[in-house]
């Protein structure tokens, strides 16, 4: 039996997230074209019953922090170093290596690592020959392992791989469980991918959501959510002209969280604005930014 924490590194829009829901074969990490989609460390279990648990960590990407927000991020980043037994470093095939490299390096890893080029099915002429040459005497580089997490390609072969660096030991969680993580927190996870999909570059940056109730009742399972915004002209555009963008953040919110949790649910949504809540310690707390 092998069991162990791979943890997933890599600049914004590299592809970690989508790495992550494709292993798992669920979708646990929510996904838009934006950067800094992901906020949180999200865990996600991988089980073969007698065989291996792989404990994959999807984290932030990379940045420079602006705000409180951003340093809780990087904090996530960093906590998932000190726990990791392997590193996955996502690279985007058609990005520019050496700033990749910096950042790798920047991250002195005491555990063995695995660069993953992603996105092979996009790559531009070159470039998968420039990532092998580029990455094949780097330090931190045990293996160079191409794919397209997005088509789902050489898969098979990553995890192959991942568990060959795997250490023997038994199972950390229950092989029945997909996360430590609550219900709750998926939930509001993906209310918010809705405000990044229907919202322009501006507005998903400014929001956090927060899930107050969760009451399963005999037909239904009851949930009251609020999205929180900075500004008053900000929450005008959520809510949009007769409550039509409130609308249909709940209608495309409510199919997602309907097929994560099996059930029927009644979804209620306010917005309320909150000043600066992106560098209040307070706030932070309150909407689960530990």
């Amino acid at each position: 039996m092998k069991a162990g924490f791979v943890n997933i590194f890599g600049k914004p829009n590299a592809g970690k997230s989508t790495l992550l829901n494709a292993l798992i074969g669920e979708k646990m990490a929510i996904v838009s074209p934006k950067v800094q989609t992901t906020r949180h460390r999200i865990k996600a279990f991988l089980n073969k019953p007698g065989e291996y648990q792989v404990i994959f960590s999807d984290t932030p990407g990379i940045i420079d922090p602006k705000y409180k927000l951003h340093e809780r991020m990087m904090d996530s980043v960093k906590g998932a170093l000190e726990d990791a037994d392997l590193a996955l470093l996502i690279v985007d095939a058609n990005d520019d290596f050496a700033s990749v490299d910096m950042i790798f390096q920047s991250l002195r890893l005491k555990v063995p690592a695995i660069v993953v080029l992603n996105k092979i099915d996009a790559a531009a002429n070159g470039k998968i020959a420039e990532a092998e040459l580029f990455f094949k005497d780097k330090t931190y580089c045990k293996q160079l392992v191409k794919i397209s997490a997005l088509q789902k390609s050489h898969l098979d072969k990553l995890l192959a791989v991942i568990i060959g660096y795997l250490p023997e030991g038994e199972p950390f969680y229950s092989e029945d469980d997909l996360s430590d993580l609550p219900t709750k927190f998926f939930v509001g996870e993906l209310i918010r991918e809705k405000i990044y999909q229907l919202f322009g570059d501006e507005i998903p940056y400014h929001t956090a959501v927060m899930v107050n109730e969760f009451k399963e009742k005999e037909t239904l399972v009851k949930i009251q959510a609020d999205i929180i915004v900075q500004r008053e002209t900000q929450k005008a555009i959520i809510i949009g002209e007769r409550g039509k963008m409130i609308r249909q953040i709940g209608m495309e919110a409510r199919k997602d969280i309907e097929a994560f949790i099996g059930q029927k649910i009644f979804l209620e949504l306010f917005v309320k604005v909150r000043p600066k809540w992106r560098d209040s310690e307070n706030q932070l707390r309150e909407y689960g930014y530990q």
